[in-house]
């Protein structure tokens, strides 16, 4: 199955849940304590970050997914820190805060790499989720998926009105389940219990079997679209209302800390269900992104450009429309497999038999071939009012789907020149009569250590003769 990385900036996404702030103390140890027989920590360094619901709407946010966070905060120094933490993130915070009651704060003490020791402050809060249930009525028609993050402490003891009033607004309602009772999750679009608190609800499953008969079961029972389970080392199990089920291995190369691996996994999934992705494609990343994060420290979220770099190390995806930022991580990936990087640029706004043979010659010069495609407005600039004939997007989708072309990305200048100055490509390339010292960028790649090559078109072929034609 080929994946690939939806425009997750398409989609609306309102996180509801436990917030709170999760506390990292840095440091050094090389003694007992004379006091007890426990390490001594020299804290050299502390940071705070979202943790909880919070975190999975820091996840989606780094997605680039417009992203609304509800929750219940005290009104104390740490639901200050919590909201300073997530200042900056692109979540739109919406916090209830209940005076006299504290932030849920929980503080980990890190040394070489190393959890020691876990401190937790926490309360049932108080009558605030009757406040999230009213805020959730008066944003949901504006978003594509709501999540509910529960972790049982209290801002979702109203989670089945909350189901009720996304089915009310067509809008799916993604949950993060918690505890004993699934039955208050009752007509959610989707669950993602791990294998141990599905185990905890529906009995022990010795095999892989009694799972999936298991699940279909719990499917029916509660009215649900589909269950995610999460199986730490074993990967994950898809289970939906089709006879198919999907058992995805686990793509971890390095486990560092599981920590808000579950946030990754939910916010993965609505992220790219909301922007239009089928179930089994949003599993699919999901599962690659839970195996990049447990490789962070602490709770950790991933972004568009790592799950790209993903993609195309494993050899499953990793081609196609690209943004420059996203590019160039994909090529420093590339020479790290040794890999000889190829570019060219044009307009291309009439894709013909020359372009082909062109771009066939020009990949032949490497391994990846990366075109540099002119935006709708340097292509009027260059070509007159009249052009492009066919917009960005269009142009973009046609050279993508060449078997030469690796990389399509646009560019809004006249000339490649500072794009091509970030990419240093091994190889830049041509088409027509030109010597290199004409080439735009020509000199930053000889620069380093590069080549320039001039390829000649094919004598006949052009769009703007194309286009003539067509005219009469």
């Amino acid at each position: 199955m080929t994946i690939s990385i939806p425009d997750f900036s398409r989609a609306g996404v309102i996180v509801v849940g436990d917030v709170m702030l999760d506390r990292y103390l840095f440091g050094g140890t090389s003694r007992i304590s004379p006091e007890a027989p426990v390490p001594v920590v020299h804290v050299r360094q502390s940071e705070d970050r979202a943790g909880g619901a919070a975190n999975v709407a820091v996840n989606l946010a780094r997605l680039g997914v417009k992203t609304t966070l509800l929750g219940v905060v005290g009104d104390d120094v740490e639901g200050s820190a919590l909201e300073l933490a997530l200042h900056g993130s692109g979540v739109d915070c919406h916090f209830t805060k209940v005076p006299g009651w504290p932030t849920i704060t929980k503080t980990r003490v890190q040394s070489r790499g190393q959890q020691l020791i876990r401190l937790d402050r926490e309360e049932t809060a108080p009558g605030g989720s009757n406040a999230l249930t009213g805020e959730l009525a008066k944003h949901v028609k504006k978003a594509n998926a709501v999540v509910l993050s529960d972790y049982g402490k209290g801002a979702l003891q109203d989670i089945a009105v909350m189901i009720e009033c996304c089915g009310r607004s067509g809008v799916p309602a993604f949950v993060d389940p918690k505890g004993t009772d699934f039955a208050k999750y009752r007509g959610a679009t989707l669950i993602t219990p791990n294998q141990a608190e599905f185990e905890a609800v529906a009995g022990p499953c010795m095999t892989d079997e009694q799972l999936m008969t298991r699940a279909r079961e719990m499917l029916d029972e509660l009215d649900l679209s589909a269950i995610l389970i999460t199986r730490s080392e074993k990967g994950m199990l898809l289970v939906d209302g089709t006879d198919q089920t999907e058992i995805l291995k686990t793509r971890a190369l390095e486990v560092y800390d599981v920590t808000g691996a579950g946030d990754t996994v939910i916010a993965v999934m609505a992220a790219a269900l909301a922007s239009g992705e089928s179930l089994r494609s949003a599993a699919q990343l999901s599962n690659l992104a839970a195996g990049l994060v447990v490789g962070k420290i602490g709770v950790a979220s991933v972004t568009p450009s790592e799950l790209q770099v993903a993609l195309h190390r494993r050899g499953q995806g990793g081609r196609g429309l690209v943004s420059e930022d996203a590019l160039l991580p994909l090529v420093n990936e590339s020479h790290e497999r040794n890999e000889r990087i190829v570019m060219t640029n044009g307009c291309f706004d009439v894709l013909h038999a020359g372009h082909v043979a062109y771009l066939e010659a020009a990949k032949s010069l490497g391994d990846r071939l990366i075109v540099a495609i002119n935006d709708d407005d340097s292509v009027r600039r260059l070509k007159g009012e009249s052009r492009p004939v066919n917009e960005l997007q269009n142009r973009m989708a046609v050279l993508a789907g060449l078997a030469s072309v690796d990389w399509v990305v646009p560019f809004s200048e006249d000339t490649p020149e500072r794009l091509i100055g970030r990419v240093l490509p091994d190889v830049l390339v041509k088409g027509g009569d030109y010597r290199a010292d004409e080439i735009a960028g020509a000199k930053d790649v000889l620069k380093n250590g590069g080549e320039v090559r001039v390829l000649a078109y094919h004598e006949g072929q052009s769009s703007s003769r194309i286009i003539d034609k067509l005219r009469g």
